[in-house]
């Protein structure tokens, strides 16, 4: 057996294909690849193959594998670990090194998908309002008030894109200066799988920009005085600002606003969603401006209000209406 049948040797040029040419985020590439390293294990410590080949990949042993990995392990666990393996199938045979797939054979165990949790638009308004009213300690030194109104304003300017815009926390850190056009009120987005989409920001989200773009000098080290030339948002030292720190402020002030600890940056993605949708926004638009590939997945970001579900219905369905049955009857 030589070394390009070894299953590893696989999984290697696997791990190149979804980097290089399917661009995968590299949350996924090591999700997918973590997965089915457990399955190597599984192979060498219960089926006592050395050097495990493609061919191992038999039904029974997947099916075993899967039955090893339930134990202790809930259904969202297992069905990930069906789907990586599936990519993984589909990627073999795709490039002839697989010639039937034995992972269409398996069942994946059904789980209910949790509903994102949201904010109502008052309490987004208050997320919105905390970095500018949030009580700060006075102070003798200059440059420190200096720094916190920068910072008030560098927040408030953040939150407000990420949530006027649906962005995910990483876009929203990994913003630069030449992503924003002014003119158009516009962002370019680099999101999953470095695919790029154009969004709109609103007219408070533009306030809050250039509110923040007149304090943005301040932020620099205080030592060597620089900053990132590149970065929108940028950390006390002058660096681009982490997605863990966007994090903690977020959940900071999600408390002062809301009074829950529980508030993170993805919210604001939800709650962006479920707005536009309660007040009549399109579905497919939601999508596009979500940077979702599939449909189903903005359904699953969205709940929608039982009020904007009686709206659409009063207003589409001929019977709802007043006097449409006896329209639809033909009665005058």
């Amino acid at each position: 057996m030589g070394d390009t049948d070894r299953l590893v040797t696989h999984l290697n040029s696997f791990r190149t294909w979804l980097e290089h040419e399917k661009r995968a985020s590299p949350r996924t590439v090591e999700s997918y690849l973590r997965d089915l390293q457990t399955l190597v294990d599984y192979l060498h410590s219960r089926v006592k193959e050395e050097q495990p080949t493609l061919a191992s990949l038999t039904l029974p042993v997947l099916r075993g594998w899967l039955a090893a990995r339930s134990k202790g392990r809930g259904a969202n666990t297992i069905s990930r670990n069906v789907s990586s393996l599936r990519a993984f199938c589909r990627w073999a045979r795709k490039h002839g090194h697989l010639k039937d797939d034995p992972s269409e054979l398996l069942k994946a165990p059904k789980y209910r998908r949790k509903l994102p949790e949201s904010l109502s638009v008052p309490d987004t308004g208050r997320l919105m309002d905390a970095p500018i009213e949030r009580p700060t300690t006075s102070t003798r030194r200059r440059d420190l008030q200096i720094a916190r109104e920068a910072i008030s304003l560098r927040d408030r300017c953040m939150l407000e894109i990420t949530y006027g815009s649906g962005l995910r926390v990483s876009e929203a850190v990994g913003l630069n200066l030449a992503d924003i056009a002014r003119d158009t009120g516009t962002a370019r987005i680099r999101g999953k799988g470095s695919k790029e989409r154009i969004v709109p920001l609103g007219s408070k989200a533009l306030d809050a920009f250039d509110a923040w773009m007149k304090v943005r000098p301040r932020m620099v080290d205080p030592r060597t005085r620089e900053q990132d030339p590149e970065a929108v948002f940028l950390s006390r030292r002058g660096q681009r600002i982490t997605v863990r720190q966007v994090q903690y402020l977020t959940k900071e002030y999600g408390e002062l606003a809301t009074g829950a600890s529980t508030v993170h940056p993805h919210m604001l993605r939800h709650a962006c969603a479920t707005h536009l949708l309660d007040g009549g926004a399109d579905l497919r638009m939601i999508q596009e401006l979500l940077g979702h590939s599939s449909l189903s997945t903005t359904q699953r970001y969205t709940h929608v209000s039982m009020d904007h579900i009686m709206k659409v219905y009063d207003g589409a369905h001929p019977l709802a209406r007043p006097g449409g049955r006896a329209r639809a009857s033909g009665d005058e």
